[in-house]
């Protein structure tokens, strides 16, 4: 059995207890392993450790944002924006009803609704959507969507599956409550559509096929079971919260699959305490590639990155708060922050697919720059 070197050792000016009481004048940047799980040492910077004065190649930071980012159909290859061996993420909008059936055979599916409002039919009946809901589509679960129009953020879990977090000593009711989550119904809605001629078009091994019926195949009697769509809004997460200590994003943690997990930044209180950290530290990223979708609201680390954008910080890359969020939270400190956001921590590091580079800004790298 393995065992990682981890005794504490420390040498010159330090913190005594990490992300709080730094010494004067200093930028902690925590280098850890297994994202904020594993052995980690804290180090303090005379200068942030993003002062950098350029980066080329790939290891630089990347936003991608712009109108045509939500273009694509829903499971299109053309749509997607990073992919790599286990998770494939794309954007896409649904403009109008839906008239054939998809089934993603490669994986779970995983839609975060960012604005719109529809209706969702599948296997298991009828699921009213709205902004800010994630539905969590297991593989091989046939499924389309009525809307007046909607756009989505898809998370493929690829040849596997999402789970729930272990939450530890909070226990099973603290981030949500799994009461919370909303199953489809088998309904009139749901019923109506039984008889309609439908084509059923199934994703695998990233190529597609057409399965044709002369009635609907969504013509279930009823069900039961634990293998379903499920539902929750980010109105229903609670976050972790600490008045004198800044935790980090794993406390966030929504869904989990085997090779990344998916959490959600909603709005919550910000530290009290005048010695604690009030913005994510900076910290090395060198076990998972960390990819934020914005949702909606100020996201309190960075500087005029709009909703609807999505950066990418790769693993190697030292990073954290853009100069002016870190300086107004010294000087301006709100009470709350009003952010919503999806962060998707991978192992696996991301390929940039077309859609991705044909809407990057890349003046993204030069944001970190102090006046």
């Amino acid at each position: 059995m393995r065992k990682d070197i981890n005794f504490v050792k420390s040498s010159g000016q330090h913190s005594r207890q990490a992300h709080r009481d730094l010494p004067e004048g200093s930028f902690e940047r925590e280098m850890g392993r297994e994202g904020f799980f594993g052995a980690a040492t804290h180090l303090y910077h005379r200068r942030p450790p993003t002062s950098w004065t350029n980066i080329e190649g790939p290891m630089k930071p990347r936003l991608f944002h712009g109108e045509g980012l939500f273009s694509g159909e829903l499971l299109n290859a053309e749509s997607e924006l990073l992919v790599n061996s286990t998770c494939r993420v794309a954007t896409a909008s649904v403009h109008t009803d839906m008239t054939h059936l998809v089934r993603n055979a490669d994986g779970d599916t995983l839609l975060f609704v960012h604005s719109g409002e529809g209706l969702l039919f599948c296997d298991f009946g009828t699921l009213d959507l709205t902004s800010g809901d994630y539905i969590v589509i297991p593989r091989g679960v046939m499924f389309r969507i009525e809307t007046a129009g909607m756009k989505l953020l898809t998370v493929e879990a690829t040849g596997s599956h999402y789970q729930l977090p272990d939450k530890g000593m909070l226990g099973p009711h603290a981030i949500f409550d799994p009461a919370v989550l909303v199953t489809p119904e088998i309904d009139e809605r749901f019923k109506s559509q039984h008889d309609n001629a439908v084509d059923v078009r199934v994703k695998s091994r990233q190529q597609w096929s057409t399965m044709s019926y002369p009635h609907n195949p969504l013509d279930a009697l009823g069900w039961k079971g634990d293998n379903l769509v499920v539902k929750v809004n980010w109105r229903d997460i609670c976050p972790v919260m600490s008045h004198r200590y800044h935790v980090p994003p794993s406390a966030h943690t929504t869904f989990v699959a085997p090779r990344f997990v998916v959490c959600t930044f909603a709005p919550r209180l910000i530290e009290t305490d005048p010695t604690a950290l009030k913005v994510p530290f900076y910290h090395s990223n060198d076990d998972f590639e960390e990819l934020i979708f914005y949702h909606q609201g100020e996201f309190f680390s960075r500087d005029n990155v709009e909703p609807g954008s999505l950066t990418l910080h790769p693993m190697g890359l030292p990073h954290g708060p853009h100069p002016k969020a870190l300086e107004k939270s010294w000087k301006e400190p709100k009470a709350m922050t009003d952010e919503v956001a999806v962060m998707i921590d991978a192992r696996d590091p991301w390929d940039l697919c077309d859609h991705a580079i044909k809407h990057e800004w890349s003046g993204y790298v030069h944001s970190w720059k102090s006046e």
